[in-house]
């Protein structure tokens, strides 16, 4: 007789690791006859032959993970084959040493300004941040003159003076590591400064060209300096591509004014701006550092979506082939930030509605996979960014979804998929996948609506176009994901973009824009309290926009950045998140519905 016995205090256990060691989870039921042990994570048996990292070396039960990242973090269960009754949970939590960013590395400023060093902190559990200046802790200084915000990630200084010039230390630890970054201040007297100014002019370097958005629109290029609303260069329809010189947006026959039409635009690694215009079947490549448009490449037809792999430092070219979608292409843009000798490789996927590839973050920054969408396929395709070719399919056949959009998190490594209305009135549910084993978990609870993921990972926002639903789950460092917020709206969501608070460490505003009113929502995500900013005028309208259904984007300005920009119809907003308030209208941008953030060059 098979008897079976697991001890009470064991039924569940919580190991905790550090990312990149090896951990053992041992099974703890014990007894006669024991059939073998099934292991489970998240509820979904575990196949060894198809997991890199996670082997079941045979003897002993256990359960060994030889890698740790931050995926593997979540729910694991053995049982004893044929008695699912009787199982033990492991909770398997994971730590991460601190990542930091400093900004700006450096500045100059004159007596009498007020200066801010910024230093932005990730880590498992959440880093603390001192400071040091010249190698000596700053906290005793703490003054009405020299203040910190959000928990230490801001360093403000009120009105600085010539001994505030020095070498400030940033330093973020928490239990399993730290890390540290300098970023230095210099006060001189305007004199000095402008000396060094015409200098560095006169050598024809450092004219500051970073921290400004280019806004693409009818009426060709616009730089725009947020700070003081200030456009720096506009860039008309008439000017000449560098190497070809053809005319940026040429002449229709018979048509209107010389006007332009463009779609999607990316940044690749601040050096260059990737865009296309759809109706010349091309793309234009503009260089940051002299604002000039460098060279036009061609495209399959009505090239309509770029994405910037930064792990392979590739562009994808998602081209709808004619404006019925009916032969897309997806082509890849290998050595893009070479800026030149970049070649075209034609990717062996057909009849492509869309693709995904996960963002990198601090504590991210290698991507390895991105999925594919058929057009009317239930599944999604994985495939292998480096190679370009296809690993597997997921199938949603169970659960009737067609995909729209997806998400990811690396807490617990999510995939959460958007699907496909169909035509009765209730939208289906999020589907989650999960990376560690490539299967579908299940519904994301009655949760529906467009997928967005915070920056660190940590806030899922999902907002129902029809009916202004905003609901956020957090997801905990178990990997656990939790209803906080279910926000009734009026806003029927077009573009949503995280903004780092300003007062708290760690955490996150959202700003969204509607598809059809004139209002934006802030929510502040550690509380849920909503606000609006009323009258910036009305959006372009969706049937002007065929591009991505984001007929009104909202654009931030990075992880330092105060700044967002949202476009309308023939001007453009600039809104200031660190008040939450609108900074400037600035007017005479017609469709400016492409926007690119340029940080520090």
């Amino acid at each position: 007789v098979v008897q079976l016995t697991l001890p009470e205090e064991q039924k569940v256990s919580i190991t905790t690791v550090t990312v990149g060691l090896s951990t053992v989870l041992t099974c703890a039921i014990h007894g006669t006859l024991k059939p073998p042990i099934i292991w489970k994570r998240n509820g979904i048996i575990l196949n060894f032959l198809d997991l890199e990292d996670i082997n079941d070396f045979g003897e002993d039960d256990s359960l060994y993970i030889t890698k740790v990242t931050t995926i593997h973090m979540g729910n694991y269960t053995c049982h004893a084959y044929g008695y699912e009754e009787l199982y033990q949970t492991h909770i398997l939590q994971v730590n991460v040493p601190p990542v930091i960013r400093v900004y700006p590395e450096t500045q100059a400023q004159e007596p009498g300004v007020s200066a801010s060093l910024k230093c932005h902190a990730e880590g498992i559990p959440n880093p603390r941040i001192t400071w040091l200046k010249n190698g000596i802790d700053i906290m005793p200084k703490l003054s009405k003159q020299l203040t910190l915000l959000a928990n230490g990630s801001e360093l403000h200084i009120s009105s600085v003076r010539y001994e505030d010039t020095g070498a400030y230390t940033c330093i973020a630890k928490n239990e399993v590591g730290v890390d540290e970054d300098i970023s230095s201040l210099f006060i001189e007297d305007s004199a000095r400064k402008t000396l060094a100014n015409i200098l560095w002019r006169e050598e024809g370097t450092a004219v500051n060209v970073g921290n400004m958005f280019y806004v693409f629109s009818n009426d060709g290029i616009t730089i725009i300096q947020p700070n003081e609303c200030e456009i720096r260069r506009h860039i008309k329809p008439s000017e000449r591509i560098f190497t070809s010189y053809e005319e940026i947006c040429p002449k229709v026959e018979g048509g209107p004014v010389q006007s332009c039409l463009w779609a999607s635009a990316v940044n690749v690694r601040d050096k260059y701006i990737y865009v296309t215009q759809p109706k010349q079947n091309r793309l234009m490549i503009i260089d940051i550092q002299t604002q000039k448009v460098m060279q036009s490449m061609d495209l399959d037809p009505l090239p309509a979506k770029l994405h910037y792999d930064k792990s392979h430092d590739q562009v994808w070219v998602l081209s709808w082939g004619n404006m019925q979608k009916s032969h897309p292409t997806l082509q890849v843009i290998s050595e893009a930030s070479s800026g030149e000798n970049q070649h075209i490789i034609r990717t062996p996927f057909e009849d492509v509605d869309d693709f995904f590839i996960p963002p990198t973050n601090l504590i991210i920054n290698h991507i390895r996979f991105g999925f594919i969408f058929n057009k009317s396929k239930s599944a999604v395709h994985k495939i292998d960014l480096e190679t370009v070719t296809h690993i597997k399919t997921i199938s949603f056949k169970n659960y009737s979804c067609k995909p729209q959009s997806m998400a990811y998190t690396h807490l617990g490594g999510y995939f959460f998929v958007q699907c496909k209305n169909n035509t009765s009135i209730l939208s289906s549910p999020q589907l989650i996948i999960d990376s560690v084993t490539d299967s579908v978990i299940g519904p994301n609870s009655d949760i529906s609506g467009m997928p967005y993921i915070s920056p660190d990972g940590r806030y899922l926002v999902s907002a129902a176009e029809d009916s202004g639903r905003i609901k956020v789950q957090a997801i905990t460092i178990q990997g656990e994901i939790k209803l906080i917020y279910d926000l009734q709206t009026n806003v029927h969501v077009s573009d949503l973009t995280f903004q780092p608070s300003f007062t708290e460490g760690n955490q996150y505003y959202i700003y969204a824009t509607s598809h059809l009113q004139t209002d934006v929502l802030f929510v502040e995500l550690s509380t849920g309290k909503m606000n609006v900013l009323k009258n910036l005028k009305d959006p372009i309208m969706s049937k002007d926009w065929p591009w991505s259904s984001y007929n009104r984007i909202m654009k931030d300005s990075g992880l330092f950045g105060q700044y967002l920009i949202t476009p309308a119809k023939n001007s453009l907003f600039v809104i200031n998140g660190r008040q939450n308030t609108l900074h400037c209208e600035v007017s005479g941008i017609r469709r400016g519905n492409t926007v690119v953030w340029v940080g520090e060059v």
